[in-house]
């Protein structure tokens, strides 16, 4: 169990740090208080939630630490993840050169608004996490894996997913950033790239997926896909 919480204290550690640099090396400033917010509301979001798991549900937590392209076994999942890191490092640090050279002016208050909405999305996904036992980074099915179709199951299939694109959506403007939102289009393109992928798997190995599909009709948005 100790374990468990110093590997999710050590994950959060290291992704702040690695956020940190590719925030404030191209801002060539510490003087940058949106990413000093960013990172905090990432990094409590995130790593809350992963002790949690660590104490309660480690089995959960060893499938959330399996992540990267290495730990993907379908040709396509590997490609998504090398594309997820992508577009994570794009937006960071297109956000972070957008603050130095101050190609957009983004006020106060859209700043506020992009904080939120980067903290309602990053709660939406570790919810879902939480809600789901057998929710992991990459795609694959357990043996004893059954489907979930209650709480944020009930409303869409993938909710970790629409969490993550939430928080992507808000991300640039919490760090001062218009032009952090171009890469976003290419971004949400992998999402559903992923999704497909994945519910191709989920419909070949998991039992009664198939059904929760026609009950649940909506993927990724609530009344639209």
């Amino acid at each position: 169990m100790k374990i468990g919480v110093l590997a999710a204290l050590l994950s959060g550690l290291i992704g702040a740090i690695i956020t940190a640099v590719l925030l404030f090396v191209p801002a060539g400033t510490f003087n940058y208080w949106q990413a000093w917010v960013f990172i905090a509301i990432f990094s409590v979001t995130t790593t809350v939630p992963n002790i949690y798991l660590a104490v309660r549900q480690p089995d959960a937590l060893r499938r959330r630490m399996r992540a990267g392209p290495t730990s993907e076994t379908r040709p396509v999942q590997k490609l998504v993840t090398v594309g997820y890191f992508a577009f994570f490092g794009v937006v960071v640090v297109l956000s972070a050169l957008d603050h130095r050279f101050g190609w957009s002016s983004v006020p106060t208050w859209a700043v506020i608004a992009g904080e939120v909405v980067m903290f309602v999305g990053l709660l939406i996904a570790m919810a879902a996490v939480l809600q789901n036992r057998f929710a992991a980074s990459r795609v694959a099915v357990e043996e004893d894996q059954h489907v979930v179709s209650t709480g944020l199951y009930g409303i869409v299939r993938h909710p970790m997913y629409l969490g993550l694109l939430i928080m992507m959506t808000g991300a640039p403007l919490a760090l001062d950033s218009f032009w952090g939102l171009v890469p976003l289009p290419p971004g949400i393109a992998l999402f559903v790239v992923r999704i497909l992928d994945e519910e191709k798997l989920l419909r070949s190995e998991l039992k009664s997926y198939d059904y929760y599909a026609f009950r649940v009709r909506k993927r990724l948005v609530p009344g639209v896909w």
